[in-house]
């Protein structure tokens, strides 16, 4: 299986629930959005409260939760973006 590093970046309360703005993790080169979620949850458990709520954007291009495949290449961006509170 191959695998590549990619940049995960957290925003507004993603951000708040890991105690980080970013990260580089390794994941296999193909991966479900859902899978990639659920690696996420398993580095950082505090996450799973958004699970319902979240979007990834991979390479600025939002991806829902599913079982849609992703194909990562080394130095990809994936972005998690949790629902903003309004005001």
């Amino acid at each position: 299986m191959n695998t590549e590093q990619v940049s995960v970046l957290y925003f507004a309360k993603s951000a708040e629930l890991t105690g980080l703005k970013a990260e580089n993790i390794t994941v296999p080169s193909n991966i479900s959005s859902l899978q990639l979620w659920q690696h996420l949850e398993t580095r950082h458990p505090r996450l799973s409260v958004l699970r319902d709520q979240v979007v990834l954007a991979v390479c600025q291009e939002y991806v829902p939760l599913g079982e849609q495949l992703l194909t990562l290449r080394d130095g990809d961006e994936v972005a998690v973006i949790p629902p903003l509170s309004g005001g």
